[in-house]
């Protein structure tokens, strides 16, 4: 959806959505690291533990809002470096999944300087939670990703 908040144009998202291309649940699917993954959320989640066969079973759940919830499991011990690398994940998939589908890069490249905003209500940290303060770190993971892209363009 676009916005125009006091002249400055908004793009704004919800990470969880499956219907908008930008979203980690999308299920635009994209190969990386020898896998294909059907999403960036399936990527994401997979990658927070060490164990191969748990990361197999979040890659191949039906859904990502499934992988997500395999993703949450306290029976599995997530890697000791997850917090400080989490953004990294996110951003490596995302990125993948821009080039592996050009009408995912022409939407970033299309949003021009917008900010790109996930609104989710009770994510301060990936969304701008309920009143709009949160890190939105989504957001401006998307914004890094677009900045690069364009920043190939320029190089061709």
């Amino acid at each position: 959806m676009l916005f125009d908040v006091k002249e400055k144009k908004l793009l704004t998202l919800t990470r969880d959505d499956p219907s908008q291309l930008l979203a980690s649940y999308a299920k635009r699917g994209f190969e990386l690291d020898g896998c294909e993954w059907p999403s960036v959320e399936h990527y994401y989640q997979a990658m927070k533990f060490d164990d191969a066969a748990y990361r197999e079973l979040i890659r191949l759940a039906a859904h990502p809002a499934d992988a997500a919830k395999l993703g949450k499991s306290r029976r599995h011990q997530k890697r000791k470096d997850w917090k400080k690398n989490s953004v990294t994940y996110m951003t490596r998939a995302s990125y993948i999944k821009a080039r592996t589908h050009a009408d995912v890069a022409q939407l970033l490249l299309d949003s021009g300087e917008m900010e790109i905003k996930d609104v989710s209500q009770y994510d301060y940290f990936w969304g701008s939670g309920r009143d709009m303060r949160g890190e939105n770190a989504f957001g401006k993971m998307l914004m890094g990703v677009r900045k690069k892209l364009r920043e190939e363009l320029n190089q061709q």
